[in-house]
């Protein structure tokens, strides 16, 4: 991989290694404007609305990379790749002319989270240096590794906490605020409010100080987890050491910059609400709200102050509230060889309980949708039919807890954010 020099050696292997790269971006004059060709994750955007949405603001968005559209799966990534060699040949992105470590900021609705974004040595789980806290879905994992391998490039970074020293006397954090206050490579403002700023590290002085600091660190990965599945995974098929022992993240201090942790809701397409309720008989207490969707989510989150387990039903107009699980049930339904925490977790009980014991819904995207967005996973239900299950979200230190265990959450538990934009900037491992 070519970088700096410094990083090899002992501090490579005790700990994380965050290793410059050639970032690969938007060419300003381009494009219409930078926020019109950037996207949510991938995992984020919602379809079709959203996906039309990115597609028509502007025709060089990055939804055409991170989401192609085509008939099959073999002809998406095909295609991906073919816009992406497209795109750089006509200098729509334009690599910087030599590596970087890149620190990204956001603002916006009261948070501000600033981070480093680099190629990430990749380490097995069992090094204890990248934490995971949820499972993955090999469906996922395989679509992921396929467009990755036809594209030769990390289109979007995964977002991962480490825990600093809480000061920005030294290491990563003095470098970063030292760096703010210089000129940023750009500045752009999207439509979901959020201001971005991106700035590039290039001294070798700094990156040694970033990289001594971060070799003492681990981290959780709080939004990627298929995508690093997908890192490991391609990794494994490399026959000698190369570009792809690094993959794409954001680190943020969440020492100095605390993410934020929302639910991800269930949309059930085959289960119609009246359906659902009907199979749930005395399970748990169940009490209809009339009211707007605001009504639903503040008992949802009264109910989960309280102890047991609570969940919001939507898709037939009005919003039912479950909550005082059967202490019989759960004991007889949800595995008893895991840690208290997450037995009691609510994504837990929801898929021991519910919809493996009680709605018998088979645990596969055909029956199973996760949506970040309260409003538009209601929307989804009432459009279809089904049945949205809208969760309350889990506290980050609950999550930290358990990784630090080696236990997995069940997938799609938390959504962490502010989720970095997609389009920034881009790795492509060919400039490696």
């Amino acid at each position: 991989m070519s970088t700096p020099g410094h990083g090899t050696g002992e501090s490579a292997g005790r700990g994380l290694r965050l290793a410059p790269f050639r970032g690969l971006r938007y060419v300003p004059e381009r494009v219409g404007s930078l926020a019109a060709v950037t996207s949510p994750p991938y995992d984020v955007v919602v379809r079709p609305d959203g996906l039309r949405h990115l597609e028509t603001a502007d025709p060089y968005n990055i939804v055409r990379l991170i989401l192609p559209q085509a008939a099959t799966a073999a002809d998406r990534h095909r295609q991906a790749a073919e816009t992406l060699r497209r795109w750089q040949d006509e200098r729509v992105l334009a690599p910087d002319p030599e590596p970087a470590l890149y620190v990204y900021e956001q603002r916006g609705e009261g948070i501000l989270q600033r981070g480093l974004i680099g190629a990430l040595r990749l380490t097995p789980r069992e090094e204890g240096v990248v934490l995971p806290h949820e499972d993955v879905m090999p469906h996922i994992v395989e679509d992921r590794a396929a467009l990755m391998r036809d594209t030769a490039a990390n289109l979007e970074p995964l977002l991962f906490s480490y825990r600093g020293d809480g000061d920005g006397d030294e290491g990563a954090a003095a470098v970063i605020e030292r760096v703010i206050l210089t000129d940023p490579l750009f500045s752009t403002t999207t439509d979901d409010g959020f201001a971005h700023r991106l700035w590039s590290i290039t001294d070798a002085q700094d990156l040694a100080l970033i990289d001594e600091d971060l070799s003492r660190r681990h981290a959780l990965i709080a939004d990627g987890h298929h995508r690093w599945a997908t890192y490991l995974r391609l990794r494994s098929e490399q026959p000698a050491p190369g570009p792809w022992d690094f993959g794409l993240v954001l680190l943020v201090d969440t020492a100095r910059y605390p993410l934020r942790v929302r639910a991800i809701h269930r949309l059930l397409h085959k289960l119609p609400v009246r359906t659902a309720l009907e199979a749930l008989g005395d399970s748990f207490r169940v009490r209809t709200i009339d009211g707007p969707l605001e009504e639903g989510l503040d008992a949802l989150a009264e109910a989960a102050a309280g102890p047991g387990n609570a969940f919001l039903l939507a898709g037939d107009g009005r919003f039912h509230l479950l909550d005082r699980p059967d202490p019989a049930l759960l004991a007889r339904t949800v595995p008893a060889d895991r840690p208290r925490a997450w037995r009691e977790l609510d994504a837990t009980v929801l898929h021991s309980l519910l919809l493996e014991h009680i709605w018998n819904v088979p645990d596969d995207p055909e029956h199973i949708g996760y949506i970040h967005d309260t409003t538009a996973a209601v929307r989804q239900a009432v459009r279809h039919e089904g049945t949205a299950v809208l969760m309350h979200p889990v506290h980050e230190d609950v999550v930290r807890e358990l990784a630090e265990q080696g236990v997995t959450m069940p997938r799609k538990s938390t959504s962490f954010g502010p989720k970095p934009a997609t389009g920034l900037v881009l790795r492509s491992l060919a400039l490696s």
